[in-house]
């Protein structure tokens, strides 16, 4: 999954914690605990999946010995109905762990399914889908991971891995120029430096300044398409702002290299999945349900 999975057991302790607190006074209360179950995971709606290492975690968190078996790959396009993971332990460590394993299941299936689709629209265009990082706080990576997941590219992950230089600093630096200039004196020539661009002026400004990306913010097709031919490959075009799936063909027929989507993450609605338990076992009898 390429996830460090210390972090992420850090980041399922503290879920669990929030939702589980002293104790699941229900499961508690009502289940024994020596019952066992088989229960399966399943779609409820068409989409992409992703997130069931997640899931399987956040089980294994709390019962090292339960069997969590995906059905499914890891990315995979299913339909309604789909049988995702089958589960055999403990109904108590099963119920306990359902809300939040569903939880990261249905958000990052979201993510992937939303992503899948727009990757679909401009398959026949040489450009990526890439995100951004309008993702929910603590979630990001998990959240980046899903737009993999889903065909998509992940732009930068944080502050820290590359330079950005948007229009708040532009105005802080004073010009795109002098921007630009403090951050090549600042940082290694390894590392890229991304400008945006509001007009075609700004583009023209960033290409002389050396930019190695110029954002292309809020800009209609047409002058996309102009700013292409301006730039004439001396520089990567990231068309950015406002993209929705009605704009996104356009977008990419303008010639541009990267096209960056907040609303695969701060907009994609879950993906819709369920949790049934499925024979139940006391020894020595058994119950079906």
């Amino acid at each position: 999954m390429n996830i460090n999975l210390h972090a992420l057991n850090q980041l399922i302790d503290r879920c669990l914690e929030e939702d589980i607190g002293p104790g699941d006074i229900t499961t508690n209360s009502v289940v024994p605990p020596d019952l066992k179950t088989t229960a399966f995971i399943k779609a409820k709606q068409d989409g992409v999946v992703a997130g069931l290492p997640v899931a399987r975690a956040v089980f294994l968190r709390l019962d090292p010995e339960l069997i969590f078996t995906p059905l499914v790959a890891e990315g995979a396009a299913v339909t309604a109905g789909t049988l995702l993971a089958r589960l055999e332990g403990r109904a108590r460590t099963i119920l306990t762990g359902e809300r939040l394993a569903l939880n990261f299941l249905q958000r990052l299936s979201g993510v992937a399914t939303i992503t899948s689709r727009l990757v679909q629209l401009v398959a026949d265009y040489p450009v990526r889908v890439v995100d951004t990082r309008k993702t929910t706080p603590g979630l990001r990576v998990l959240e980046k991971y899903a737009v993999r997941m889903g065909g998509g590219h992940n732009h930068r992950l944080g502050l820290f891995d590359a330079v950005l230089i948007k229009d708040n600093h532009i105005q802080a630096a004073g010009s795109i120029s002098q921007a630009v200039k403090r951050a090549k004196m600042a940082v290694s020539h390894t590392v890229k430096i991304e400008v945006e661009a509001e007009d075609l002026a700004g583009v023209t400004e960033a290409l002389e300044a050396g930019a190695d990306i110029i954002m292309l913010d809020n800009m209609e097709p047409e002058t996309m398409a102009r700013a292409v031919k301006l730039v004439n490959g001396r520089a990567l075009l990231e068309a950015s702002g406002g993209i929705t799936a009605h704009t996104l063909v356009a977008t990419a027929a303008a010639g541009v290299d990267v096209i960056s989507v907040g609303a695969l993450t701060h907009s994609a609605p879950a993906l819709d999945i369920s949790l049934d338990l499925g024979r139940l076992k006391v020894m020595p009898g058994i119950i079906e349900t």
